[in-house]
């Protein structure tokens, strides 16, 4: 329980200062009535919030759009030298079919009369406001309007759009070494023109779950809406695709694929902190007020905690979980300790941050444990550091950030059932038609060679792998 978030019983110097304010205000307006001087310096000062807002809405975006090459290094690094070029392809690609699907058609069906609903209005190729195309085109009366929206329309548009290719990010990585590039793409599509618009219309837009119970469903960045979104509909596609061949063996052990590239993994997991923070500040979404400012550096500094208390509690656990120190678990404790977070950043107390980002890598390494005994083929370790963490996270919000536990608990249930629900249907669709995996000669040889004709490290020698053992569907 947090107790700050009990109101204080009122005071004598509360209400002074209640008084005081109200004064303030009659004040303020009269001078707004009695100056035209005094007017036009409030119009200066919203235009001031304008400017902040909509560059908030910018750098914070370019951050978060800096996360794809954090994505990049970690999957590059964490696959085979055999298959790092087809990552880096996939990783490029994703994030231009993100942009283009979600200017066509993802955000009209997320944002636009969803009032309530389920899914917004078809608006294709959405842009500036009639207000704004008037001011480019040099009409200063339509100042006054755009400055009321209290942002660019486009700022917000680009913003959104960053979070939606880091969805599909995340299931590159849980797929990689044997899923079709042209699979992958047609998936991709599909889940950032329709799926994730779906669950933000739900939630961001305005939908059923904004407006159940009193409260609403919360998450203030995505831990559900972004992240579980992408590990329900990588869980799903890993149940499709399958595991790769040699990964469980017919004896019942797993082998091993350690990262090929340690160092770029690390580098990966920085960058992907680093724009954590404009993934979870920018979330604050204004940045025109001092409030504003507070508010935002609070969601930095705890999504920082939950990062670090997330390193530290995977490596202490590792252990005993995987039975050896792992640096994977520990990069991966860090993303969970930051998906968990992002559900409710704006916290109080960053105590709870703590606890919050540990108990997110604890269920995360628990988790690469638990789908290696379903044989669960994740490359990266995607699902539980998105899905688990994520859910967590969700809920946990209802504990130190004022959400209702009931009203958190439907929407990770509604939001899971539907996206791992229409995945799994895709996924069997594409693998009925084009198929979702290369061939075993192609996973062997490795994509790079096989699909791109083109090695990431042109100068190593591929060697047989000593390791292999028969797989269990040989036997």
């Amino acid at each position: 329980m947090n107790l700050s978030k009990f109101p204080a019983p009122a005071s004598r110097s509360a209400i002074r200062l209640a008084l005081g304010a109200v004064t303030a205000g009659l004040v303020a307006t009269a001078a707004l009535v009695l100056w035209p001087e005094a007017a036009a310096a409030q119009e200066v000062g919203s235009e001031t919030a304008f400017i902040f807002n909509t560059f908030s809405f910018l750098v914070w975006g370019a951050l978060v759009m800096w996360m794809c090459a954090g994505f990049t290094m970690l999957e590059s690094g964490s696959v085979r030298s055999k298959n790092a070029s087809v990552i880096c392809l996939k990783n490029i690609g994703l994030y231009a079919i993100a942009g283009l699907t979600f200017y066509i058609i993802g955000y009209g069906l997320m944002y636009t009369d969803v009032a309530g609903g389920f899914i917004g209005k078809l608006d294709f190729f959405y842009g500036p406001s009639a207000d704004e195309l008037a001011l480019l085109a040099g009409d200063a009366g339509a100042t006054a309007a755009v400055v009321e929206n209290g942002y660019s329309v486009t700022s917000d548009w680009f913003f959104q759009m960053v979070f939606v290719a880091t969805t599909a990010s995340i299931v590159s990585g849980a797929l990689a070494e044997r899923v079709n590039l042209w699979a992958f793409f047609a998936f991709t599509a599909v889940l950032t023109g329709i799926i994730y618009p779906v669950v933000g219309a739900w939630t961001w837009g305005g939908g059923w779950l904004a407006e159940l119970g009193e409260t609403g469903f919360t998450d203030f960045a995505g831990s559900s809406i972004v992240h579980s979104t992408g590990g329900w509909a990588a869980l799903a596609g890993a149940i499709v695709v399958g595991p790769r061949w040699g990964k469980f063996r017919s004896d019942g052990t797993v082998k091993l694929t350690p990262p090929s590239n340690i160092p770029a993994v690390t580098l990966g997991v920085f960058i992907l902190w680093l724009g954590w923070f404009g993934f979870n500040g920018g979330s604050q979404l204004a940045l025109g007020s001092a409030a504003d400012a507070v508010g935002m550096s609070n969601v930095i500094v705890n999504t920082n905690l939950a990062a670090a208390a997330g390193v530290v509690t995977a490596i202490f656990v590792s252990r005993p979980i995987l039975g050896r120190t792992d640096l994977f678990a520990g990069l991966n404790g860090a993303i969970a300790g930051l998906v968990a977070i992002t559900a409710g950043p704006n916290l109080d107390d960053g105590r709870w941050a703590i606890v919050i980002g540990a108990v997110g890598a604890l269920l995360c390494t628990m988790g690469l444990r638990f789908l290696e005994r379903r044989r669960i083929d994740d490359v990266v370790g995607a699902v539980p550091a998105h899905l688990f963490a994520g859910i967590w996270g969700t809920l946990a919000a209802s504990i130190a950030a004022g959400a209702d536990f009931v009203t958190q608990l439907i929407g990770v249930v509604s939001i899971g059932a539907f996206v791992f629900t229409v995945s799994w249907v895709l996924w069997t669709i594409l693998e009925k038609t084009i198929g979702v995996r290369v061939s075993r000669e192609v996973e062997e040889m490795g994509q790079d060679a096989a699909e791109l004709g083109i090695d990431a490290y042109p100068e190593f020698v591929l060697m047989v792998d000593q390791d292999d053992e028969p797989d269990y569907r040989e036997a």
